[in-house]
């Protein structure tokens, strides 16, 4: 019978953070937004979680010390790749590495790997603040997103359902990122503007309204280019990750397998 890891718990938990952390103008109440720098400060305990994380399943022997280095190479290359764009109008050539490997190593490991990339880039490209323990735990559900897809004999296929899945996690990204700052970038007395202790609803449409007005030049070409990285350099590039698991002998055939669906 198979036993739960141990940091499953663990990620579930910052997992719940993190969507109270990114959801929050839409439950606060009025009384409680005068304190508007809670959410982020909240976050951030999810820094000792992902370490925490990490230990667990490097003393587990989920991540062994030839993983771990595996996991060493990836987060470099992404923080190199950040270079390119850093951002620029959503040029972030980071999250097609982040899904295949996440789709190659599992889920576990791409949620992993989404931290430990957007981390060692934004200190790589001076993009550390507040901001960043938000960009993290966006960028680790991609991973394990990637990671947690059915499983699809043909690559072909699996291709075109990773370049799918990139093109909205790209959209994803951008809107999760527009919703926990969106009160502080609009005045107070506009259309879009986020109305503290208003239902639900009403906060939704006036968030999705600014969302679609200012962040598509951002979250489009972000999508795109994450899309279209996956079609041309995902097959060679999975099938290289997939190659170097099995040379470097940390996971059998089966195991591979298990972990490009669990």
């Amino acid at each position: 019978m198979r036993t739960m890891n141990k940091s499953t718990p663990l990620l579930g938990f910052a997992s719940i953070i993190g969507f109270f952390a990114f959801a929050w103008p839409l439950f606060i109440s009025a009384e409680q937004v005068e304190n508007n720098g809670q959410a982020k400060y909240l976050f951030l305990a999810l820094m000792p979680i992902a370490l925490l994380i990490l230990i667990i399943e490097l003393t587990q022997g989920d991540l062994d010390v030839k993983s771990l280095a595996f996991l060493g190479v990836l987060t470099a290359t992404g923080a190199a790749l950040r270079i390119f764009g850093a951002g620029a109008i959503g040029i972030e050539p980071i999250w097609f590495l982040i899904i295949l490997g996440g789709r190659a190593l599992g889920k576990r490991f791409g949620f992993l790997l989404g931290l430990t990339v957007l981390f060692a880039s934004a200190l790589l490209t001076g993009g550390a603040g507040p901001w960043l323990a938000f960009q993290m735990m966006a960028a680790a559900w991609i991973g394990w997103g990637a990671g947690a897809l059915p499983k699809i004999k043909t690559l072909k296929i699996e291709i075109i359902v990773l370049a799918i899945y990139g093109f909205f996690a790209g959209l994803i990204f951008g809107a999760l990122m527009d919703l926990q700052l969106w009160p502080w970038l609009v005045g107070a007395d506009t259309q879009i503007s986020f109305i503290a202790g208003a239902p639900i609803l009403e906060n939704l449409h006036r968030y999705f309204v600014f969302h679609f007005l200012t962040a598509m030049a951002w979250d489009i070409p972000r999508a795109v280019l994450t899309a279209t990285l996956i079609t041309v350099a995902g097959k060679p590039i999975l099938n290289s990750l997939r190659r170097s698991m099995r040379k470097a002998n940390f996971i059998t055939v089966h195991e591979m397998e298990q972990k490009a669906v669990l």
